[in-house]
């Protein structure tokens, strides 16, 4: 089934010298990005992380410090990227919890605010495990009928999810081949940043996802312990959030 789109839609996967999203740099990025009229687009960029790739890294995906030692680094890259993805919705596979983080994370670093709120997030693994509770590579074998060679491969990963996703919508009948649809059915929890530490409750207010304030209004906080904030901002979180976290306190202090 083909996908509905009011839109483009970008599939997303990366690569990357670990999973710590604060900390860790993209090493290969692969966008599969489709028309509304089907038309795709493909690209595929190794990139210098501007750090050591661990071998346990390299021994998952195969890319190694020489292989991206002459490749750009990813501020050389965010421009023509950003301007690729920022017309999108966003897809991939578990890209609510790693690769969209990550890839914000890695644009903040560039000075570049990519706002992924305002898009519709689909999680083909979310849909995957809420429905047969599988991995992408049986997953491409249950809903494809297919082998996946060269998984780990970015853009392997992100053609063989594309096609998941349009098998699912084959297979389930109460599945909307609707982005917006399929965003809310990928979600698990709301979050007000794309790395979870901002959690929004059933009054629609960001509360702390973490530590001695946890589930209670980031607003609420901010007001009675303004000190908070400052250690917030000192401490090791993502950039992104951070962000979230500055926007929060603006608008408590007005």
């Amino acid at each position: 089934m083909k996908l509905n789109l009011e839109r483009p839609i970008a599939f997303i996967d990366l690569e990357t010298t670990g999973v710590n999203v604060a900390k860790d740099r993209i090493v290969e990025i692969a966008v599969l990005k489709i028309h509304p009229d089907g038309q795709k687009e493909v690209k595929v960029k190794r990139v210098n992380p501007e750090m050591s790739i661990p071998t346990q890294s390299s021994d998952i995906h195969g890319i190694t410090d020489e292989d991206v030692k002459d490749c750009p680094t990813f501020k050389q890259l965010a421009k023509s990227l950003f301007i690729l993805l920022n017309d999108c919705d966003v897809a991939g596979f578990n890209s609510i919890n790693f690769d969209i983080p990550l890839l914000t994370e890695e644009f903040m670093r560039a000075g570049i605010r990519f706002d992924v709120n305002e898009k519709n997030h689909i999680d083909v693994q979310n849909i995957f495990h809420k429905k047969e509770q599988r991995t992408l590579i049986a997953g491409y074998n249950f809903y494809c009928g297919k082998e996946l060679e060269n998984a780990h491969s970015a853009e392997a990963d992100i053609l063989a999810t594309y096609e998941i996703l349009e098998a699912q919508l084959e297979k389930y009948d109460d599945l909307e081949n609707d982005m917006k649809s399929l965003h809310e059915f990928s979600q698990r929890r709301k979050h007000a940043d794309v790395a979870g530490r901002i959690g929004m409750n059933d009054k629609g207010k960001e509360v702390f996802n973490f530590g001695k304030h946890k589930n209670i209004p980031v607003e609420d906080v901010f007001k009675k312990e303004p000190g908070y904030y400052g250690w917030l901002m000192n401490g090791d979180f993502p950039l992104y959030t951070k962000e979230i976290f500055k926007d929060i306190w603006e608008r408590s202090r007005n």
